[in-house]
């Protein structure tokens, strides 16, 4: 009988600049060792922190910005069941309202750096996030004016071929 592999929730949050550049770190750490994600991390599970608290607390820890509450979005949900075969997460994605102004540096998880939505193709992703996530999030999230919807994934990381369903998507304007 096999172990059954541990279920981990995070959150991952889109901040914009004026420019509309979006906030990535290059990781200095796994997991994404070298490769460019999100603001993110787990929730708190001790303290029984909602989603929305997790993502405020990252956004401090790691861009050094307090983002109000109501200047986050729930804008999409993702499951990813076997990871890396370690483990599975279901991650909730928030969108901050408005532009916030960061300094690119570097932090213990990386370096903080700006990208034009346009070139993030280029640059060195998790090929979950290049080829199902970021599509995704280019769709349901296209400006500083919030989540035009709202978006369900699940990824299947088992196989030797990624497989995902996108399980609700939905646009209201």
């Amino acid at each position: 009988m096999s172990v059954p592999l541990p279920y981990k929730i995070a959150v991952l949050c889109d901040l914009r600049d004026a420019q509309g550049r979006a906030l990535l770190i290059r990781r200095a750490k796994a997991p994404n060792l070298g490769l460019c994600s999100p603001i993110g991390g787990k929730l708190d599970m001790e303290t029984g922190e909602s989603p929305a608290q997790c993502a405020q607390r990252e956004i401090l820890e790691e861009a050094g910005v307090h983002v109000p509450i109501d200047r986050l979005r729930f804008a999409g949900m993702i499951s990813e069941a076997s990871f890396e075969g370690q483990g599975h997460w279901l991650i909730f994605w928030y969108t901050v309202i408005g532009p916030v102004e960061v300094e690119a540096r570097t932090i213990r998880e990386g370096s903080l750096e700006w990208h034009d939505p346009a070139t993030l193709e280029s640059l060195p992703l998790p090929e979950t996030d290049r080829r199902i996530i970021w599509p995704l999030v280019k769709k349901h999230v296209p400006d500083q004016n919030g989540p035009r919807g709202f978006f369900a994934l699940h990824i299947d990381c088992s196989g030797d071929e990624l497989r995902w369903t996108v399980e609700e998507s939905s646009l209201h304007r």
